[in-house]
């Protein structure tokens, strides 16, 4: 089986003159070595086509893949994690990972609670606002939360993301609209634990296979998993498998129907946070998660769970081939060793 591998290498970026900020949901040579290096563990064909415009060039030029395994964030507007899966689709090229309904969905965090509040399941009262004016008119309960509407890695979260009453809500709302020149999304800050589930499957064969509970540690960032405690978390955030029964269930539970009611597949995170009653809301879902070995969150509930990253790879692209149609027998015949 040929298998395209489509990335975003953050190196490529920087050199191009953006920014370490603009760059921060890209990867590093580490991850799509770890991910090739798992592929061909699985006697695939690896291609390394790279990021969305080196996939169109490829296209164009008639090259043409059994499967894709698809890793792009993409740069620019609410469907850039949607453009290679869109290019895929469009060329009848099968791809690991989400559609480009899901990954637009996902991205923009207010469509994503509504799609979630729709099916009943429990997330925190919000709105979304292209105007700092705005924030008079919500009819929302302080504290309250704000972070730009569709950005990732806690890109624009600080601890002044935080607003206890309308001023500090217009200053860090009118900060966030023109550093990010994006709506913000404005949610009733939830006090509780804080929780990442990992997932594997789609539809009705999705899986959980792990939660685990964020710390902040002293040095870090006070009560808020901020950007710069996610990019520096070491000495700042420790983390832990959570066992706690009943509360694993009800997260898990949780997890597992807002990723079906968004339509997420093969594999990805899901983040949960408790409210001051102790029940658990969904806060955003990730279908491109981070794959990087021993860091990524993904990665690390494998590793608390005992599953090396060769078969965390291996049951993601199991999903995605089963949805295909495609020949199963090398993939599903053995368990991959880290």
């Amino acid at each position: 089986m040929r298998v395209g591998l489509t990335y975003d290498l953050r190196e490529e970026y920087l050199a191009a003159g953006y920014s370490d900020v603009d760059t921060a949901e890209f990867d590093q040579p580490e991850t799509i070595d770890s991910i090739a290096s798992a592929l061909r563990n699985l006697a695939l064909d690896i291609d390394r086509i790279g990021n969305a415009r080196q996939l169109a060039t490829r296209l164009a030029a008639g090259d043409r893949w059994d499967l894709v395994f698809n890793f792009c964030e993409g740069l620019h507007g609410f469907g850039r994690e949607s453009l290679v899966p869109a290019l895929l689709d469009a060329w009848q090229i099968p791809y690991v990972f989400s559609d480009p309904l899901a990954c637009a969905v996902t991205l923009h965090k207010g469509v994503a609670k509504h799609v979630v509040r729709g099916h009943g399941l429990a997330t925190a009262s919000f709105a979304v606002i292209e105007s700092a004016n705005e924030v008079q008119r919500l009819n929302l309960r302080y504290p309250l939360f704000a972070k730009p509407v569709a950005e990732g890695t806690g890109k624009g979260i600080s601890t002044a993301s935080r607003a206890s009453s309308p001023d500090e809500l217009v200053t860090v709302c009118a900060a966030l609209l023109t550093r990010y020149r994006q709506p913000v999304l404005i949610e009733e800050f939830l006090p509780g634990r804080e929780f990442t589930v990992g997932l594997v499957g789609t539809g009705a064969e999705a899986e959980t296979i792990g939660t685990m509970e964020v710390h902040l540690g002293p040095k870090a960032d006070a009560g808020i998993y901020t950007f710069d405690n996610k990019a520096h978390w070491e000495g700042r955030v420790t983390y832990s498998l959570l066992t706690e029964q009943p509360l694993l269930t009800a997260v898990e539970a949780l997890a597992l129907d807002a990723w079906r009611a968004l339509g997420c597949r093969d594999g990805g995170r899901l983040d949960i946070r408790l409210d001051a009653a102790g029940v658990p809301n969904f806060l955003e879902a990730n279908p491109l998660a981070g794959l990087l070995p021993g860091h990524s969150d993904l990665p690390l509930i494998c590793d608390f769970k005992g599953i090396p990253y060769g078969e965390l790879i291996r049951r993601i692209v199991v999903s995605a081939v089963v949805r295909a149609g495609l020949p199963v027998t090398t993939l599903l015949g053995t368990r991959i060793a880290a």
